[in-house]
């Protein structure tokens, strides 16, 4: 794709490295902001800078969050005894957005994956193993998305945490095999929350 100024083709090279975002579209996004008042692309340049210097993962749960401690993990009316294991931030969102779950989250930052040279040493698993182990945690919901990755992650998990007396479940399978959680709709993810099985029940199917 050729472009009249070097400038512009900077541009939309950077544009393009966001997923989902071909050379097409990055030219129609970058000469969108360039029609829009000077001020507006300033402000959008700014809130990504802004975000990208000073956003923090929560110490206790690793959201996303402003502060060390986030939102979730520092509301005392949250159950801080069941916790949902969940594989990025999004998935913290989806599950939230149907007010169907009242503890609080532990975030891997992804799934075990071979194929892609992720392995249990590159998650935070290490973190919430010691959580279990040093806290008061009831209950483990495995809430990562049903395929072969996350099955042989909550596997995983689970083999590392059997030993101790803890609740292990996993969301009822109305989230289709092979679909990831940020995509189910929130009546369909609330009800597989609330109508969670014992994990130990999953390993049988």
């Amino acid at each position: 794709m050729e472009f009249s100024s070097n400038l512009l083709g900077q541009a939309v090279n950077e544009m393009s490295q966001l997923p989902g975002i071909g050379k097409r579209t990055a030219l129609r996004l970058v000469l969108h902001l360039l029609r829009q008042p000077k001020e507006q692309t300033l402000a959008l340049s700014e809130a990504l800078q802004n975000m990208r210097q000073n956003v923090k993962f929560c110490k206790t749960c690793h959201n996303i969050s402003d502060l060390d401690l986030c939102e979730i993990c520092s509301n005392p009316s949250r159950n801080k005894e069941v916790v949902c294991v969940v594989e990025d931030v999004r998935d913290v969102m989806a599950i939230e957005n149907t007010s169907s779950f009242k503890g609080v989250y532990h975030v891997l930052g992804g799934k075990i994956s071979p194929m892609d040279g992720i392995g249990p040493h590159d998650l935070n698993i290490e973190s919430l193993v010691s959580k279990v182990k040093e806290s008061s945690i009831k209950e483990l919901i495995f809430a990562l998305s049903s395929t072969m990755e996350g099955d042989t992650t909550n596997f995983y998990i689970y083999k590392q945490i059997q030993d101790f007396e803890i609740i292990t479940s996993t969301i009822a399978r109305g989230i289709s095999v092979g679909d990831e959680l940020e995509y189910a709709d929130e009546i369909t993810l609330g009800r597989s929350i609330v109508n969670r099985i014992p994990f130990e029940s999953s390993l049988k199917i």
